[in-house]
This record gives structure tokens, C-alpha cells and sequence, in this order.
């Protein structure tokens, strides 16, 4: 969801400038405490994204807090790289913002996400890299605006999504290679999905995030992205890229059995809202240059409903490879 700038971000400070942005709204004070930090990260997740609230009611009370403190986290890099609209001024405060987080794992935090989710990594021995792999994305996003292949796609999502997932196994105790690996298949999944749900937003932005090459072979260039040019050979472009896309979920598939219900819903439900996404695109003929297709509220509560029976009706899965 974007999120509007109240006003210009070009002067000041890093931190007056990231003030600025709608995100701040209530912020409390630098130095604040730990209530009052968690307080504002928990509002934050539950009024600014409503699958995030779904996804964590679906979790265990205990890791409430951790979620919401992740996603705020997330939340202010994203925005400070993407809502800021000067890419000089968003490295910037991606700069500020990383300095306010290797603060906090020195237990200087100031910034009250910051002081949430130091705590939340030290109660949860949550890896940093993950956390610094994310504003590696966001940096790149600054500068990188096409991707030659598929690969160097993939690459991307390495850093703008699957450190999402490596926490989230983390905080189910999970730090084995092959847990991580199918965890990957699912985030780049959602990314790839993402990806080509908003072409038509992100072409407005000067953004092409279709491989290259695949347009070449489908006889379209970088012109016919931006000037909105559909036709069949965009909607057969899309329907490969869907497809490869449905083989990345797939791929990823085998997680839900190797963790405990408690974490297996959430992942069941994140992947199947990925593949949602593509057959929304579908279903609009695989139009998004045009308009941005939107998972339809009778599928959301069906995907739920089938979540919820995973949950009551699941059995349990083997643990071997989770951290006591």
C-alpha cells in the first residue's frame, strides 16, 4: 500500500526528513521506552496492513510482538527508500537508518523501532544479516530500475524478500539450510508475483522489473512497457512469466510439512496468497500493464477458511532440525 509524503522530503536532517513521512505519524520520541516503542510498532502493523493482522492473528500469542516489531521494521526502510520519490535523498536516509540499527545491536537504540526490534532479536536470537540484507534491496532499487534475465531477478529477491522468511523460521526456532532454502522458493515466489501484479505501477515510476530478455523474445521492448503498449505478445509474455513463477511456489511446497501447525498455516497461507495473485492476473487476461489486478475478498476468507482447517485438523510434522 502506498503511502502518501505530507510533505516535500528534500531538506533537513535524515531523521527530520524520515519524520516527515505519513508512516511517523504518532511516532513517539527518540530514547522512548520499550512499552511505548512496542506500542507504536503493534499500532503500526495493525492499521496500515490488513494480511498482516490476518497472518498474525493465525500465530501464537508469544510471537505477537515480534511480528509487529518486524514489520515496522520493514515497513520504515521500504518507505524510506520508496516514498521519498529522489533516490539521492532515499540513500541517504537508508544510510541514517542502518546506522540507527547497528546502534541498537550495540544497545544504543534511539529510534523507537529500533528499540523494538533490538529487544525482539535479542528475545528471539534472531540473526542481524537478514536485517541488513532487506536495505541492501532498497538501496538497489535506487539505481538498478531493469533486470537483464531471470537470474539477476532472482538475485533481487535474494535481498528484498527472503530475509523475510529466514526470520520468520527463525522465530519458529528453525535455522537449517534446506528449511531455508524452501523458504526462499516461497518469498521469491511472492516477490516474483508482486512483481508482475504492479507492472503498471512500477512503469509509471520508471521501473521495469520483466527480464529483459524475455521481452526481447517475445518481441517487445523497454518503449512498449513504458507507453503502456498491450497486446497478445505482452499477454504471452505474462502467461510464461506466471507459469514460472506457479514452478517457484512449487517448488517451496515440501516447507509446510517440515514445520510445526504453528508456523505451517502462515506459510500455507503466504504461498497460496502468492498464487492467488497469479490467478488474479489471469483472470484479467493478463492485462497488468493497464490496471493492477486484486485477489477478490471471497478468495481471501477462502484461502482463510482453508487455513484455519489446516490448523484445527493438521497433524503435527517432525521437528528434527529446530533450534531448542
Amino acid at each position: 500500500m502506498t503511502i502518501p509524503i505530507a510533505s516535500p522530503v528534500r531538506t533537513g536532517s535524515a531523521e527530520e526528513q524520515a519524520r516527515r513521512l505519513a508512516i511517523a505519524d504518532r511516532l513517539p520520541a527518540d530514547g522512548c521506552s520499550l512499552e511505548t516503542a512496542r506500542a507504536y510498532t503493534s499500532r503500526l502493523a495493525r492499521t496500515h496492513y490488513e494480511n498482516f493482522r490476518v497472518a498474525t492473528w493465525l500465530l501464537p500469542r508469544r510471537l505477537h510482538q515480534a511480528f509487529y516489531d518486524i514489520y515496522a521494521y520493514c515497513r520504515w526502510s521500504d518507505d524510506l527508500g520508496d516514498e521519498v520519490g529522489d533516490p539521492r535523498t532515499a540513500l541517504a536516509l537508508l544510510d541514517w537508518w542502518e546506522g540507527e540499527f547497528e546502534r541498537g545491536l550495540e544497545g544504543r537504540a534511539r529510534h523507537p523501532v529500533i528499540v523494538a526490534i533490538e529487544r525482539t532479536i535479542a528475545e528471539h536470537d534472531l540473526p542481524a544479516q537478514p536485517f541488513r540484507d532487506l536495505l541492501r534491496a532498497f538501496r538497489q532499487d535506487q539505481s538498478v530500475t531493469r533486470y537483464p534475465d531471470w537470474e539477476s531477478l532472482l538475485g533481487y529477491c535474494r535481498y528484498s524478500a527472503n530475509p523475510v522468511g529466514r526470520l520468520v523460521l527463525a522465530l519458529g526456532g528453525y535455522r537449517d539450510e534446506e528449511r531455508q532454502r524452501l523458504s526462499d522458493f516461497i518469498c521469491s515466489g511472492l516477490q516474483l508475483a508482486n512483481c508482475w501484479q504492479d507492472v503498471s505501477q512500477d512503469r509509471r515510476k520508471g521501473r521495469i522489473y520483466i527480464p529483459l530478455d524475455r521481452l526481447a523474445a517475445h518481441g517487445l521492448g523497454e518503449a512498449d512497457i513504458a507507453h503502456g503498449r498491450f497486446d497478445q505478445r505482452y499477454a504471452a509474455l505474462m502467461r510464461e512469466l506466471v507459469g514460472r513463477t506457479r514452478a517457484v511456489f512449487e517448488q517451496g511446497r515440501p516447507l509446510a510439512g517440515m514445520i510445526s501447525r504453528e508456523l505451517r498455516v502462515d506459510i500455507e497461507l503466504f504461498g497460496a496468497g502468492g498464487v492467488a495473485v497469479l490467478d488474479a492476473i489471469e483472470r484479467i487476461g493478463f492485462n497488468t500493464l493497464e490496471r493492477r489486478p486484486v485477489v477478490r475478498k471471497a478468495t481471501q476468507m477462502r484461502l482463510l477458511a482453508k487455513a484455519l482447517a489446516g490448523r484445527w485438523f493438521g497433524g503435527e510434522t517432525s521437528r528434527a532440525g529446530r533450534v531448542a
